[in-house]
């Protein structure tokens, strides 16, 4: 996986004309197939780009490094990662490509599909010798795939910054457990870090057991030496600040007294908050204190003061 909170880790100088290099094409891969791993990191990815073009060789397959799957004779090609080659890739893509498509093979990445390395090549090389942006050639299937896991990542993406809930700690710290079905935390450090300026806070991936923190002036990618599994996303009630419960009831009460009953549409309900998300909101969280209506309002009574209306003298 990636823990880039941004392709390449920082942003660089991508002024290349639309246009220029676009007559070079993609060197012809004239040699043999090989079989190429590398570290599972995005740069990684890019310096095996780098080095399929080099070396003219197209890739049979594209593997994390000790996870190699093949035949009895294979003899993978293993590409240390490379900044600089990986910097040539990334920025060169922009001549067959604008930032939006070069930014959906990031996606595509961080989509954790078993072939995403190959699509990836496979959606890079289709450009580069078609000269021009592809993204709408929906006949070729790898630009589908791409169209398809982008879509996919943007929802996952738009769901976890609506639905992410925090739990203060006793040291002030701001903490959430997440288990998305993708690799969405680098897509959604800019939100958070922008929305929640004023505080500390740390959203933890415990499927993929690394996260990010954000310390007032930065937010950095953190990783866990534990292997254990996490089972619940919530924090320890014996770290967490004395009034949290108090703030989890105060919000489910809210929600209680905001509900209209009548209009309860589990079906639509559903469809907008997928019941898998339900387990990061305090308001679909049991409740501890049964819900009681509000009971400083009176019913109106037929040819009586309406409600908030002053009693009349003698009253």
């Amino acid at each position: 996986m990636s823990h880039s909170l941004s392709p390449l880790n920082q942003p660089r100088n991508t002024a290349v004309s639309p246009a220029a290099g676009r007559r070079l094409g993609a060197p012809q891969l004239t040699n043999p197939a090989l079989d190429y791993t590398y570290d599972g990191s995005f740069e990684g990815l890019l310096s095996v780009l780098f080095q399929i073009y080099d070396r003219k060789a197209a890739p049979n397959s594209i593997q994390l490094v000790g996870a190699v799957q093949g035949g009895l004779f294979v003899q993978p090609v293993e590409v240390d990662t490379n900044e600089t080659a990986a910097a040539r890739v990334w920025d060169g893509l922009l001549r067959y490509m604008d930032k939006d498509a070069r930014t959906r093979l990031f996606h595509v990445f961080l989509s954790e599909q078993p072939d995403r390395e190959l699509l990836v090549f496979r959606y890079a090389d289709l450009a580069m010798r078609a000269g021009r942006d592809i993204s709408e050639h929906y006949a070729d299937d790898n630009v589908r795939r791409v169209q398809r896991l982008a879509q996919q990542m943007y929802r996952e993406k738009h769901r976890m910054e609506a639905f992410v809930r925090f739990e203060k700690t006793q040291d002030g710290l701001f903490h959430a457990t997440i288990d998305p079905d993708f690799d969405v935390l680098p897509l959604i450090a800019p939100h958070f870090t922008k929305r929640y300026a004023d505080q500390r806070w740390l959203i933890f991936d415990k499927r993929r057991r690394y996260g990010l923190y954000y310390d007032l002036t930065r937010t950095d990618v953190v990783e866990f030496e534990s292997a254990a599994p996490q089972r619940s996303t919530s924090v320890s009630a014996t770290v967490l600040d004395e009034r949290e419960p108090l703030f989890k009831l105060l919000w489910q009460s809210y929600f209680d007294h905001v509900n209209i009953p009548e209009r309860k549409n589990m079906k639509l309900h559903r469809r907008h908050m997928p019941l898998r998300y339900w387990r990061y909101l305090s308001e679909k969280q049991p409740r501890e204190q049964p819900f009681r209506p509000i009971q400083n309002k009176r019913p109106v009574q037929p040819g009586g003061p309406a409600l908030g209306a002053a009693p009349a003298a003698g009253e």
